[in-house]
């Protein structure tokens, strides 16, 4: 009897490292990414993920117009099927501003404000099988978790992944770097063609993923159909690690694009030239003044100091700069200032 009951416990104990080991194949990277996030400073987490990011299962499908119609392939490729969940994402303005300059040393670095009423960011280091590595922001309170969602205890954690599909903000290993900003109005892009489809947050990760410069994401994004999220217009910062700068806008569902170091949120292109730009808002003429007066050049501390001269202070409804970053793209990396916190920097390095 003895004899039999090892066999039968010692079989039971074979399925289960089986069922374990196949469970762990299949989420294995998923689990110690989420497991990975860490709390870097108020409001401002840290997950690094290594594995198939499932962008390219997702372009395979031709992409979705919305965030909303991503949430099926997104929950499908965090379940691995397993699972069927809607989540909603929430719609609201936000603010920002960026700069773009050369270092003395003829380095090139990038600048950049994320301001909105509410957020939670979350620091993205991906790791992809196939693409760039790349480190990225999200506001995680776009998805709609819950007031209180943290990315704290492994569900929330787990759920945090979502930021896989979706970039504010970013930088890849070649030195690509770009911004997502509010345009100056709430005129929606949507290209429909033949093309498949991603919103404007999206299109940031698949950019940064394959694309190793501003004219290469310049011509992927010629070869998507653009859609706007969070029902507004939208522009995008964009620079390389050769200095080059541009700021890519569009106008009646065409692209145009720009040549500016700075961007704050109104049009810089001519058919709608200063549209958005409101009395008593002068960041944009601040961080061009900033400009000018350095000939371009400027160190990290020099630029630091630009963009906290622009960064928002918190008020009434309204949090101010959720997040700063200032992202060297000769030497890939990126320095966060959670909240104004510019005594407290946060370095996050490429891992290649």
């Amino acid at each position: 009897m003895k004899k039999i009951i090892k066999v039968a416990l010692l079989s039971v104990l074979g399925l289960v490292v089986v069922f374990g080991v196949l469970m762990w194949l299949e989420f294995g990277p998923l689990v110690k990414g989420a497991l990975s996030a860490e709390k870097l400073d108020d409001g401002l987490y840290y997950i690094e993920y290594r594995g198939d990011d499932g962008f390219d299962g997702l372009m395979d499908q031709g992409g979705f117009e919305s965030a909303d119609q991503m949430v099926s392939y997104i929950i499908e490729f965090l379940s691995k099927g397993h699972y069927k969940s809607e989540v909603q994402t929430q719609k609201a303005g936000f603010g920002c501003s960026a700069l773009t300059v050369k270092t003395p040393e003829g380095g090139v670095l990038m600048g950049r404000n994320f301001d909105f009423s509410s957020a939670i960011g979350v620091v993205l280091h991906t790791i992809p099988n196939r693409g760039y590595e790349t480190i990225t922001t999200f506001n995680v309170n776009f998805f709609g978790f819950g007031e209180d969602y943290k990315p704290e205890g492994f569900v929330n954690q787990y759920l945090a992944l979502t930021g896989l599909f979706f970039a504010l903000d970013g930088i890849n290993e070649k030195g690509l770097a770009i911004a997502d900003l509010m345009a100056g109005d709430t005129i929606q892009t949507h290209q429909r063609t033949s093309k498949p489809d991603l919103t404007t947050t999206a299109a940031i990760s698949y950019l940064l993923k394959n694309a190793a410069n501003v004219d290469e994401a310049l011509d992927l994004l010629r070869g998507i159909d653009m859609h706007s999220d969070i029902g507004s217009a939208h522009h995008y910062a964009m620079a390389d690690a050769s200095g080059k700068k541009v700021v890519v806008e569009y106008v009646d569902n065409k692209m145009v694009v720009v040549e500016s170091p700075a961007v704050a949120n109104h049009y810089l292109c001519e058919a709608k030239l200063n549209v958005g730009l409101v009395d008593g808002d002068d960041r944009y003429a601040m961080l061009c003044e900033r400009y000018e007066q350095t000939g371009g050049l400027m160190n990290e501390r020099q630029l630091t100091e630009a963009i906290e001269a622009v960064s928002q202070p918190e008020r009434e409804g309204f949090l101010g700069t959720a997040w700063t970053m200032v992202m060297d793209l000769k030497h890939p990396s990126v320095t966060y200032y959670s909240r104004r916190h510019f005594d407290k920097p946060l370095h996050v390095e490429m891992k290649k």
